[in-house]
C-alpha cells in the first residue's frame, strides 16, 4: 500500500468524488494523517471558518492552488494586502 499523498499543514479542498451532500466549499488544512478505512487513506481536515474538524478520504481532496488561497484570504485582508499578495505570487 502507498502512503498518504497530502501532508500535515497542506491546504486542500473537497473537490473529489464522494459524499457530496456533506461538502462545503473552501480551503481546508490537513491536521492529521489517519489510518486507512479499508483501502482508502483518510485525513482529518480543518477549515478556518468552521469550529469542527472533518474526516475526508484521499479521493475527495484536491491540492489548493496558490490563486485559490489568495482569493480565500482576501476576505480577511485589505485590498492593499491582496494586491501585494498577487504581485508576490506572480499573478498580477
Amino acid at each position: 500500500m502507498t502512503g498518504h499523498i497530502y501532508s500535515i499543514g497542506q491546504q486542500v479542498s473537497l473537490d473529489g468524488p464522494g459524499r457530496t451532500y456533506l461538502k462545503v466549499a473552501g480551503v481546508f488544512t490537513v491536521t492529521r494523517l489517519l489510518p486507512p478505512l479499508g483501502v482508502e487513506l483518510q485525513y482529518r481536515i480543518k477549515s478556518e471558518t468552521e469550529a469542527h474538524e472533518r474526516v475526508a478520504a484521499e479521493q475527495e481532496l484536491r491540492v489548493v492552488e496558490v490563486a485559490k488561497s489568495i482569493v480565500a484570504a482576501a476576505s480577511r485582508l485589505s485590498s492593499v494586502d491582496v494586491n501585494a499578495a498577487r504581485v508576490s505570487a506572480g499573478l498580477s
